[in-house]
């Protein structure tokens, strides 16, 4: 099928410039400012189209907890936020720690409407296979507590995991982020810290070594802090101050944040209310909530970009995705600057059907998502075409 996106603005060599976008069957073939004849035009007239979103730290739940979410409720969601790939953490019910694991997870996210990758987990007993895994998006380890009991505290073990794997992608919280930025000096690998929260946090990350250590932000931690913290708006890391919140802004601008993943951890309303239970949802409303902060002037779209799109396809290498090019996989998204949406709960795709962000007013939206040349989400509507998993160069 062939499909030519008409009159939109594409942001390309620094600035946003009106083109064409050919897509023939599931690549980008060609940027131009001719019309050609093809099965389907979609004009973007006074719309802005950008590479899909690459949420590198979601967990869907499956298995073990798809009251929570599954692969296509969370994929469904993804779409409708702009997201066209993501990366699964491994804390599922079994956890994601051995090579059938893996392949059984494989098999389940294959009604997903979005494409996907895999995180896979660390344990006190698995560090000799880590070498052996096949295309991963990284080896994930548990400094700090989190959903699940994958933590992992023994030193000798910490480091023969941080030799072993080539990219760590760590959960670590205040003193872990030094010593877990210490254990990756030793080896030639990389490290990837999962949601930064503190401004102590970011002085730890040595700037010398920004070419191996990357940084991830969220979104709650960038639009929440400790003043709107409930029971139900609880998380881990958890929320800070407003200071802090600050500080990720500042570091943001700095080039000292790599990433913006939204730490997607969907739970029912009922479980949150209990106490007992850590995260929020956030695939569907990351993209929303970057786009309003252009709007307000926080935040350049090109920044946007590079923290969405770019960066999470170059510190993953993943194959293909992240830039509107020729020869790139299709999976776009058209996003309508001027759109103002309000979050509500009960329009939601996520299944846990709630969002820490409801009642907020967002300017700026996903319209129109494309995954693999083909449109999986339009104007509210989504479309069950299943996706396929990234591969990791």
């Amino acid at each position: 099928m062939s499909i030519l996106i008409k009159n939109g603005k594409v942001f390309l060599n620094g600035g946003l410039v009106e083109k064409n976008i050919l897509i023939i069957d599931n690549t980008i073939k060609q940027i131009t400012s001719e019309r050609v004849t093809v099965d389907k035009v979609i004009n973007a007239m006074d719309k802005i189209i950008l590479p899909g979103m690459i949420d590198a730290h979601v967990h869907f739940r499956e298995p073990g907890y798809i009251h929570k979410e599954d692969f296509l409720s969370g994929s469904r969601a993804a779409a409708k936020g702009g997201v066209t790939t993501v990366l699964d953490m491994p804390n599922t019910n079994p956890p994601t720690v051995s090579q059938q694991l893996l392949d059984e997870k494989r098999e389940l996210a294959k009604k997903s409407i979005v494409n996907y990758g895999f995180h896979f987990g660390a344990t006190k007993d698995n560090s000799d296979e880590l070498r052996k895994m096949q295309n991963i998006a990284s080896v994930k380890v548990f400094m700090d507590s989190s959903t699940g009991s994958m933590q992992i505290d023994d030193e000798s073990i910490l480091k023969k995991t941080f030799q072993n794997a080539k990219i760590i992608s760590a959960h670590a919280e205040e003193k872990n982020v030094e010593r877990a930025v210490d254990m990756i000096l030793g080896s030639k690998n990389k490290l990837y810290l999962c949601h930064i929260s503190l401004e102590s946090e970011l002085k730890m990350v040595k700037k010398s070594m920004k070419h191996k250590i990357f940084c991830e932000a969220t979104p709650h931690h960038l639009f929440l802090s400790q003043e709107d913290e409930s029971k139900i708006v609880k998380m881990k890391p958890s929320l800070k101050s407003k200071q802090d919140q600050e500080a990720l802004w500042k570091a943001i601008a700095e080039n000292k944040i790599d990433t913006i993943a939204s730490d997607h951890a969907p739970h029912l309303l009922s479980e949150k209310e209990s106490g007992d239970v850590y995260g929020v949802p956030g695939v569907e409303t990351t993209l929303p909530l970057m786009l309003d902060a252009v709007n307000k002037n926080r935040i350049s779209l090109q920044k946007v970009i590079e923290l969405c799109c770019h960066n999470p396809a170059k510190i993953f290498k993943i194959a293909n995705k992240g830039y509107i090019a020729e020869e790139y996989d299709a999976d776009i998204v058209i996003v309508d600057m001027n759109l103002e949406k309000e979050v509500k709960n009960e329009e939601l795709f996520t299944k846990c059907g709630w969002s820490p962000f409801s009642g907020k007013v967002l300017k700026g939206c996903p319209v129109i998502a494309i995954v693999n040349g083909k449109i999986v989400y339009e104007n509210g509507n989504v479309y069950d075409i299943k996706a396929r998993e990234v591969e990791f160069q």
